[in-house]
């Protein structure tokens, strides 16, 4: 499939780590993902309202979550946002065969609305960018209106229209 890119570079982004307060007061640390995450990530999902899944992702059930993790975490690349021991969110992109990364990202429902997941793309996007990292798309749910709006404060554009789901695409 050829997906158009914007032709300009979104810009440069900040990369992890990044320590912030969000905007409930809490102590939040965005970092590259190490194996000493993985345990604090699982349960991360485990515990993931099942409102907040799109298209099939993050599983529902330990086994299956084990499963993707295994297989988006090897050649991808991750961040994730900790209050604490917690880990209380997960962004991540992961190469398409087209050389091209696509983007998804996940925030824990007790951690939403708080900045968490603009700093976590941030973070993302700053470290890919910095790994070499060029073009990156997304899909997204159309009624998605607060998502959309943070994906186009970072430069993504709508590159299809035509399904259920709108396309976006940046290039770093």
């Amino acid at each position: 499939m050829t997906r158009p890119y914007p032709d300009e570079r979104a810009g440069d982004f900040e990369r992890p780590p990044i320590a912030f307060t969000d905007a409930h007061d809490r102590d939040i640390e965005i970092g590259v993902y190490t194996d000493d995450d993985r345990a604090a990530l699982v349960e991360m999902y485990v515990s993931f309202d099942p409102a907040d899944r799109a298209q099939g992702i993050p599983p529902a059930e330990r086994g299956a979550i084990e499963e993707w993790l295994d297989t988006i975490l090897e050649s991808s690349h991750n961040v994730v946002a900790t209050h604490g021991e917690k880990c209380v969110g997960h962004a991540t992109l992961v190469p398409d065969g087209d050389d091209a990364h696509e983007l998804a990202i996940f925030v824990l429902d007790t951690h939403q609305q708080a900045g968490i997941g603009s700093r976590l793309l941030e973070g993302l996007l700053g470290h890919a960018g910095a790994e070499g990292a060029e073009r990156v798309w997304l899909t997204v749910e159309r009624w998605n209106g607060a998502a959309i709006a943070l994906y186009r404060k970072f430069g993504f554009e709508t590159c299809d229209t035509e399904s259920f789901e709108m396309e976006m695409s940046l290039r770093l």
